[in-house]
């Protein structure tokens, strides 16, 4: 066993690879005291935590009740014959062609987007990519997508914020309480919204029928629309600052990004695998298991750390190394198993939108100044990343 990381070191928080590196060294699965559960390191014990049907998502009440009432509705909080029930209703809203559909105004808003961000360039200034671009496109995208009518979006970000909070570690009161409200506004909203129509995926998932008739409760449709706000907003967020960072403290792979729009798909994937924006998911086991020899006995959680199975050299070659045409790249940014992420296709057309416009209107792009990580562990972001052009 090695010393576990202090999830609130900044140091840590800066740059937690070597950590992880040093943890699988030694061993796939790790008990970490802080967290209070063991954590899996190496890409094997990751995808065995993600994948073993006795490993479940059980959640206990946070006391909140607005909050408990999106999180016990959620598809991402349900095992078994509730969980395959609820995707597959899910699912066949999404298959009405909904990311098809936003596909071209997908890249219309980016191209605006960073349209904006190249003309505070112009002025003479460096201009933050996060506030520009990275944060208001998915909220944009996700508000299309379930049709919130352009009026009533202002409060999208700041309420999936809140919300995510509750995920990392020993949240507080100020909080909890700051989610308990941004759940009650949301659902608010939201029933709003069901009760008036429209055509956005909210009217197809209250529309949906599986094939005995049944349909999405009031709730379990709340739920999943807060879902795919948090999830899509989060992730694709963190994706692109961190990507962008990524890319342009290398300036020779940017370069290889703009001389080549055919790496815009593999660059997606290397960049969640590079630099994962969600770093860990927990379970909890439904029955006595083992993970890669370590026992998990029933009713105890474990944690699986995707920022560390991304950079597994058992897996990956050169894991620390950000190979834009790396293939094949079986990452696990999106998860796997049964909780795959539905809106996976959604997020990867919203990062490769940003690099081509980025490509296309500031090719020479360079960062400026210095960076301000959000002080996270789960979630991992920049608060600001401004560039210029170099």
């Amino acid at each position: 066993m090695v010393t576990p990381f202090d999830p609130a070191d900044p140091a840590f928080l800066a740059d937690p690879y070597p950590s992880y590196a040093r943890m699988r060294a030694v061993g796939g699965v790790h008990p970490h005291a802080g967290l209070g559960f063991p954590v899996a390191v190496s890409h094997a014990a990751c995808s065995a935590v993600l994948r073993d049907r006795a490993l479940g998502r059980v959640r206990t009440d946070a006391g909140l009740p607005m909050f408990d009432l999106l999180h016990r509705n959620s598809l991402l909080e349900r095992e078994g014959e509730p969980h395959t029930r609820l995707r597959r209703l899910v699912a066949a809203a999404f298959d009405r062609g909904h990311t098809a559909r936003l596909a071209p105004a997908v890249q219309r808003r980016a191209d605006e987007l960073v349209g904006a961000l190249a003309g505070r360039i112009d002025d003479g200034a460096p201009a933050d990519l996060v506030s520009l671009v990275a944060e208001p496109l998915p909220v944009a995208v996700i508000a299309d997508l379930l049709g919130v009518p352009e009026s009533e979006r202002a409060p999208l970000h700041g309420w999936s914020d809140a919300i995510v909070r509750m995920y990392e570690p020993d949240p507080g009161d100020d909080v909890r309480a700051a989610a308990e409200r941004a759940s009650a506004e949301f659902v608010a909203l939201l029933r709003s919204l069901v009760a008036r129509g429209g055509d956005g995926l909210i009217a197809d998932l209250d529309a949906v029928r599986d094939a005995d008739g049944s349909r999405l409760s009031a709730d379990e449709l709340v739920g999943t629309a807060v879902l795919l706000l948090m999830a899509g907003h989060e992730a694709t967020v963190n994706v692109i600052g961190n990507g962008v960072h990524a890319l342009l403290s290398r300036p020779d792979t940017w370069s290889g990004v703009v001389a080549d729009p055919g790496l815009v798909t593999s660059t997606v994937e290397e960049l969640i695998r590079f630099d994962a924006p969600l770093q860990l998911f927990e379970r909890t086991a439904l029955r006595d298991t083992e993970i890669d020899g370590y026992r998990v006995p029933a009713g105890s959680r474990i944690g699986a750390l995707l920022g560390a199975a991304g950079r597994d050299p058992a897996v990956f070659s050169r894991p620390d190394a950000l190979d834009i045409g790396r293939s094949p790249n079986p990452h696990l940014g999106f998860g796997a198993g049964v909780h795959y992420c539905l809106g996976a296709p959604l997020a990867r057309t919203e990062v490769a939108a940003v690099l081509r416009a980025l490509a296309d209107r500031l090719p020479t792009m360079g960062l400026a100044g210095v960076p301000v990580r959000r002080p996270r562990f789960v979630m991992r972001g920049w608060t600001q990343l401004y560039v210029h052009r170099a």
